[in-house]
């Protein structure tokens, strides 16, 4: 499988491009669930997701999945500003086992077996993760959703997807946004942003561009795991991302 350098894949014998990458990290916010909606779970939303995951995990390419909470609570948003941060983010990490368990079902329902595995014992709705247990899911054919981030407070889901993502082998991680990639700055707010094709770690870093958190992408420096940070709203792209046409931005 090829490194992600932006270029299509041989194609089948049917024409279509073959997948690039044999197991990616799947990164999604929880407010993508929410759909138009600023809270929540939106069932509508949450179908098309999992159908255009299940096509792409009939390819066979080995798909781990981490989803955020931020559609039902976030630890560092102003509804948390009073309490005790260990206290919020535990109640963020809870809320990404609701998006994980939303989206099991949903993706079960496209005939794809999926699995959940929290960071957090709950030993009633989901198993708990166990690295070798997760990699022999992956080889198995099966979704593997990471729930619960880390289990440790102070660390985002960026954080923990990069973390399992380490642990898996992915290939990449591919963090799916409102936006087509990584800009100088925020593009929603400003029209003359400039978007990058491919953009090292350190610039992202150094000039603070807040694609990841600064503790995610330096783990990736570290590890030379690339990032493809692509919109998630146009339909398609997580397909287009895996048979490795020139989506997104790549920060290697």
């Amino acid at each position: 499988m090829g490194h992600p350098d932006g270029t299509g894949g041989p194609g089948a014998p049917d024409g279509t491009l073959m997948p690039q990458f044999k197991r990616i990290l799947l990164k999604l916010s929880g407010e993508v669930l929410a759909g138009d909606g600023s809270f929540g779970i939106d069932p509508a939303r949450v179908l098309a997701l999992s159908q255009e995951v299940a096509e792409v995990a009939r390819t066979g390419v080995q798909i781990g999945l981490v989803v955020g909470g931020g559609n039902f609570f976030r630890g560092v948003a102003a509804a948390a500003r009073n309490m005790d941060r260990v206290a919020a983010d535990h109640m963020g990490m809870l809320a990404t086992v609701i998006n994980a368990l939303a989206l099991q079902d949903a993706l079960e329902k496209q005939g794809v077996p999926t699995r959940v595995m929290t960071a957090i014992r709950m030993d009633q709705v989901a198993e708990p993760y166990i690295r070798r247990r997760a990699i022999r899911h992956l080889e198995k054919g099966r979704i593997v959703i990471f729930a619960a981030g880390t289990s440790n407070p102070y660390f985002s889901t960026d954080t923990g997807a990069t973390l399992r993502a380490l642990e898996i082998h992915a290939e990449v991680v591919a963090k799916a946004t409102r936006v087509d990639g990584v800009y100088d700055k925020d593009p929603l707010k400003h029209p003359d942003a400039v978007r990058f094709d491919e953009i090292s770690y350190q610039d992202v870093l150094t000039r603070s561009l807040g694609v990841m958190d600064a503790s995610a992408v330096a783990m990736c420096r570290e590890n030379r795991l690339p990032i493809l940070v692509f919109n998630l709203r146009v339909h398609g792209n997580i397909m287009r991302m895996v048979q490795g046409e020139p989506i997104g931005t790549l920060i290697h």
